[in-house]
């Protein structure tokens, strides 16, 4: 089976959720002429990388899911092309506030809840301030293009995460970033170390990634980060196939064949290989 999938990237418009959405549609629709099945949008795509500062006010930013608007926003849109579309959201649930996505299939039938499993904290991504870890576990999708494996933005840099959606079952993996410059030390330039890590996910899986980040300066109180962009896609192989630059608002689509990406995968052997009895020293550390 041929699929095509596409990553976006925007700048995001401060406190005007309603622009945001508009503008994920309108570079929706865009990855729709060129006839893409799997489109991704950035992390917390409806506002401004919030998280950058500590202010209670940020919490209102948070919806119910699945009552809010956007859910049938995004739902009719990908029954109407036929489109996968994994949505990034701040979820209130309960007394608790996770970053969480949902899938929404070609039927627009939205999936159950996947809560990031890993949340950072620094100067500049003040997470742990405003998200519980979430408490769902890995999650793959099962859609009419296929299997995807979703991860969100600090889940990227972890290879258990990667190794275990391939494990069950993924045939793509997509995550949904925000990261940009670090505010305790400008000099650092985590661009490269950021799609490294995710090349060497594919390499070591024999499986595409695809990430999805913002663009622009955005300023809050006294923090100002640049989101590098640089949404990319890779092949099974771990070459960068698709490239966007750090300033550009647009969309990259790839065509995967995943028949010959599973022969390949079966070929190499490194999963016939595994030794997972070997491996449960891991968890002791």
């Amino acid at each position: 089976m041929k699929i095509k999938v596409t990553a976006t990237q925007f700048k995001s418009i401060k406190g005007d959720k309603e622009a945001n959405i508009n503008k994920a549609l309108h570079l929706s629709n865009l990855a729709v002429s060129q006839k893409t099945n799997i489109i991704l949008l950035q992390e917390l795509f409806q506002t401004e990388y919030f998280c950058s500062t500590k202010n209670l006010k940020f919490f209102d930013y948070a919806i119910s899911f699945p009552d809010n608007r956007i859910f049938e926003t995004f739902s009719n849109f990908c029954k109407n092309y036929k489109i996968v579309m994994p949505i990034s959201f701040f979820e209130k649930h309960e007394n608790n506030y996770f970053n969480s996505l949902v899938v929404i299939n070609s039927k627009g039938e939205i999936s159950d809840v996947y809560r990031k499993s890993h949340i950072p904290e620094g100067p500049g991504y003040n997470e742990k301030f405003y998200f519980t870890p979430g408490n769902t576990g890995f999650k793959v999708f099962e859609t009419v293009y296929g299997k995807i494996g979703c991860g969100i933005c600090w889940d990227q840099w972890f290879p258990e995460c990667a190794r275990t959606m391939t494990l069950m079952g993924a045939d793509v993996l997509l995550y949904p970033t925000a990261i940009g410059s670090e505010p305790q030390d400008p000099l650092i330039k985590s661009k490269l170390h950021w799609q490294n890590v995710m090349i060497g996910h594919s390499a070591a899986n024999q499986i595409p990634v695809i990430a999805s980040n913002r663009i622009g300066e955005e300023i809050e109180e006294d923090v100002s980060l640049s989101f590098y962009g640089g949404s990319f896609i890779t092949d099974h192989l771990g070459n960068i196939t698709k490239e966007m630059d750090g300033k550009t608002e647009g969309v990259i689509t790839n065509e995967f064949d995943l028949d010959l990406i599973k022969q390949y995968r079966q070929s190499w052997g490194n999963f016939r290989d595994r030794r997972p009895d070997l491996y449960k020293k891991i968890c002791d550390f």
